[in-house]
């Protein structure tokens, strides 16, 4: 028998249930028969599913509904138990959800030591949780040697290989491939706009900066596109909507796509910028919207290079800038190439930085 201060309402598909404590829950009855969690359908070994959705008819409903003692109860047609814990049923959603924090006034990355951050898991889970907020930390007193980046592997996950190198050399050279390769100032971006899914975390290692200029610059590209969200709502939907190419290659390698420079998630929040000067190529002018697009990239473009956005530094040999490259747009300033400046960068998934965090959670780190 139900609990009286609880009320359940059966629908055709669905079932309603008032918890009595200004809580409801709307149930789909599909949802509740392919999440059950007993032993005939999930595999106990990997609590992963058995139970598929063909093994009963779409329109399936419940024998039999009650709620007792804050625990949902079903019968259903086959003979088949289900039995769901009332306050999990109210805290269903997408629990690995850390949500993005807006930089502080005159901000700059915090640096936690690297040592620290390989061997240390409660500074280790407070620095992935800061990344995870902000989109950048710095790591310093780092072994000065090429290489090193591999080490943050237990970390941050494997390194994601792309095409030109496993890890990249970044230092002045007649013959690179492209505008890191000089000593010409870069303007705010992300690398490998050419892929189709660029990758989502970058870590720069500065091996050694022995040369004026060159400070480093990071921009938060969320922010920057929240406040021409809030003020140019058309120029938006502009930049989330126009595919525009992006082109990068050497003699021996091509990379090349199409996407939009803005995209949202399904509930329209921002959930990536794609943006850089260097390696985008030109559109259709012939497009109608060609001159509604430019004057929203133009609009983004005076936003994302405004010096009152940016957070300016010189990282120092030793020290590893990391970005969530999805959010984090990173450049640096023109330099004299009068002394040795050398930089290594790598890539890794945000996706593996985030569930790491989980890991050190599920450890008892808090």
């Amino acid at each position: 028998m139900t609990d009286a201060n609880v009320k359940v309402i059966c629908n055709s598909d669905s079932i309603e249930i008032d918890w009595g404590r200004g809580e409801q829950s709307t149930l789909p009855n599909l949802w509740l028969r392919d999440n059950c969690e007993c032993s005939d359908c999930r595999i106990a070994q990997t609590s992963e599913k058995k139970f598929i959705l063909t093994q009963v008819p779409v329109d399936l409903a419940p024998t039999n509904v009650e709620v007792v003692g804050d625990c949902l109860h079903l019968d259903w047609p086959d003979g088949h138990q289900t039995c769901y814990d009332g306050e999990k049923l109210r805290g269903v959603g997408y629990g690995r959800d850390i949500g993005w924090l807006p930089w502080p006034a005159q901000f700059v990355p915090t640096r936690y030591s690297f040592r620290a951050f390989l061997d240390d898991d409660r500074l280790a889970s407070t620095a992935i949780r800061e990344f995870v907020e902000l989109g950048v930390v710095i790591l310093n007193q780092s072994p000065d040697v090429p290489g090193t980046l591999e080490m943050l592997a237990p970390r941050l996950g494997p390194i994601r290989e792309l095409l030109f190198d496993r890890v990249h050399d970044v230092q002045v050279d007649p013959a690179g491939y492209n505008v890191a390769h000089t000593a010409l100032p870069l303007p705010p971006h992300n690398d490998f706009a050419s892929y189709s899914w660029p990758p989502s975390v970058q870590a720069l290692h500065m091996l050694a900066n022995e040369t004026p200029g060159g400070e480093s610059i990071v921009v938060d590209g969320w922010a920057v596109l929240s406040a021409l969200r809030g003020e140019h709502p058309d120029y938006f939907d502009s930049l989330c909507a126009t595919p525009v190419p992006f082109r990068e290659f050497d003699d021996s390698t091509e990379t090349y796509a199409v996407a939009p420079l803005v995209r949202c998630d399904v509930n329209g929040r921002i959930a990536g910028i794609r943006f850089s000067n260097q390696l985008m190529q030109a559109i259709d002018p012939n497009e109608p919207s060609a001159a509604r697009f430019y004057r929203a990239y133009h609009e983004l473009c005076q936003r994302v290079t405004d010096p009152d956005v940016r957070a300016t530094f010189r990282l120092c040999s030793g020290e590893i800038l990391i970005v969530a490259s999805h959010r984090v747009l990173h450049g640096r300033e023109a330099f004299e190439a009068m002394g040795r400046r050398h930089l290594q960068d790598a890539y890794f998934e945000f996706d593996n930085v985030r569930n790491n965090l989980v890991v050190l959670q599920r450890r008892g780190v808090i």
